[in-house]
């Protein structure tokens, strides 16, 4: 959507429901995180979801990881987000340790969908 405010993150998944749907879309991988994509073929805003799991680390592990792809996607990648569609990024511990700079470029460019 052209008229939303840049640096904003776009609607959320919440639903167990929303996630498990996007599991049938595109998967990209990535050396930072897992990004799955599903067109949901509608004119409404990008929606966008993050999971990290108990393989990464403990809740503040976690929640950090969690914590860095949200700032990435706020700041950054929102724009690079299609309206119709519903993105799942699946953090990996290796967030923690690349630069902001770095991920940032990641991000935007699986969002993006180039390699």
């Amino acid at each position: 959507m052209s008229d939303r405010p840049t640096g904003r993150i776009p609607g959320r998944l919440k639903k167990r429901s929303e996630f498990l749907a996007v599991r049938r879309g595109e998967k990209r991988r990535g050396r930072l995180f897992l990004l799955e994509v599903l067109d949901r073929a509608d004119g409404d805003a990008p929606r966008v979801g993050f999971t990290v799991t108990k393989k990464v680390g403990n809740a503040v592990v976690r929640n950090r990881v969690r914590r860095r792809l949200k700032e990435a996607t706020r700041v950054h990648a929102a724009d690079d987000m299609t309206t119709g569609s519903d993105y799942v990024i699946v953090g990996r511990r290796e967030v923690l340790n690349a630069s902001f700079d770095d991920l940032k470029r990641e991000l935007s460019r699986r969002i993006r969908g180039s390699r």
